[in-house]
């Protein structure tokens, strides 16, 4: 428990996390709503914790990165009306790209430590398929004329490229490495049952085939081979390095969670699955933007009076496979670390933008449960338009060994 200057502050828990799985763009998904989505995810956190009183919660903060359409609105407050929650709980929407999701569950963490809040739930969607990133957007004419920004910043890919001319040791050899083993992780997390407790079926509707009960992510490609991804095209610059399968894909999927101060979970009944220790977010040349993770990782370690060495589980987002592998450089973590995605990452599971942060939260929770040697872990991704964004949590199964 951490004191400020006007008291103490509450711990802050994280009582469940869940997800729908993850759909390609134009896939699974293609007539499911993104609002139902985020309807189905919230349903089942209510359901899995039935000793929580709806009226409990004091607010849903829910990301979009794309907010126009069914992710319009203010879906925080829609989709809590939609889920059944009473009409007292309030909600919000919120955007931060990628880390979205990261940020509903900090702001409202931070809500909950100074007492203005005792239970909240916090998440994210993003449908892609039916909203691309960057739709009826108008960026300022003044970020690419006066040189605010590299016109590259405005094309994901291209930062990725970016990357590998800065790293030049990080090769597209070992960034297709990196993505084989993030397959193959999947799958033995699948194999092991390791995924599928954390994930809310959901009936998707198609007016060809009828209703499809969707129950595992779309798409991991088991069996992806280094001679098959030496095969794809570079789409970002002629003999590029980032492809399609060393990165993440075009997906929808919405993820969701409850938090609650560490009293009121006792109070209620409800688990600790973690505890939060601490987060930072950093800003970055937005045409690398696949550094943010360094220098916010730094800030949440330095804040928290911890080091990289006490970190014995990372989630890291694979947005690109360059952008991890520079991660772990700069921590001298190799590449094929076991702390490191054990359950693979986006490369497989796909990167529905806006919720991807809670569900690398939900994935490190299960892993604290296999791991009660491992005291810290932490959670980080990239943001677009230059940005970092970590959270570090502790382990409330820690032996102590």
């Amino acid at each position: 428990m951490f004191q400020s200057a006007r008291g103490t502050i509450r711990d802050v828990v994280f009582v469940d996390g869940v997800r729908t799985p993850f759909g390609k763009a134009k896939g699974v998904y293609a007539e499911t709503r993104a609002d139902d989505l985020v309807v189905r995810v919230i349903r089942e956190l209510l359901r899995r914790n039935p000793s929580l009183p709806p009226e409990r919660v004091d607010d849903v903060a829910i990301a979009a990165t794309t907010q126009i359409g069914d992710q319009g609105l203010t879906i925080g407050r829609v989709a809590a009306i939609l889920s059944g929650l009473p009409e007292t709980v309030p909600g919000y929407a919120i955007d931060r790209m990628c880390a979205g999701a990261v940020t509903a569950v900090t702001t409202t963490a931070s809500a909950i430590g100074v007492g203005a809040y005792d239970v909240a739930i916090a998440g994210g969607v993003e449908h892609m398929g039916r909203h691309p990133m960057g739709e009826a957007a108008d960026p300022n004419p003044r970020f690419v004329s006066e040189r605010l920004v590299d016109p590259s910043a405005l094309v994901m890919g291209m930062t990725a490229e970016n990357l590998h001319d800065r790293f030049p040791k990080i090769t597209k050899e070992r960034a297709d490495a990196y993505a084989v083993r993030s397959q193959e992780k999947v799958a033995k997390a699948y194999a092991d049952g390791r995924i599928q407790p954390d994930l809310v079926p959901v009936a998707a509707r198609h007016t060809d085939s009828g209703w499809d009960l969707v129950t595992a992510d779309e798409p991991p490609r088991p069996g992806t081979t280094m001679e098959g991804l030496a095969s794809l095209r570079t789409p970002f610059r002629p003999h590029g390095r980032v492809t399609a399968g060393n990165s993440a894909g075009i997906n929808d999927g919405a993820t969701g969670c409850i938090l609650a101060a560490a009293e009121v979970a006792e109070e209620l009944g409800l688990t600790r699955k973690m505890t939060l220790v601490g987060f930072g977010f950093a800003g970055v040349a937005p045409e690398v933007m696949g550094v943010g993770p360094i220098p916010s990782t730094e800030k949440a370690l330095a804040r928290t009076g911890l080091t990289i060495d006490d970190i014995g589980l990372f989630e890291l987002n694979e947005a690109f496979a360059v952008q991890v592998l520079a991660f772990l450089d700069h921590f001298g973590i190799d590449d094929d670390d076991p702390r490191v995605n054990p359950y693979g990452g986006a490369i497989a599971f796909g990167h529905p933008l806006a919720s991807s942060g809670v569900r690398l939260m939900t994935q490190l929770a299960r892993q604290f449960e296999d791991h009660p040697e491992v005291r810290y872990g932490l959670t980080a991704m990239c943001v677009g338009f230059g940005m970092g964004a970590t959270t570090i949590w502790e382990n409330p199964h820690h032996t102590g060994a």
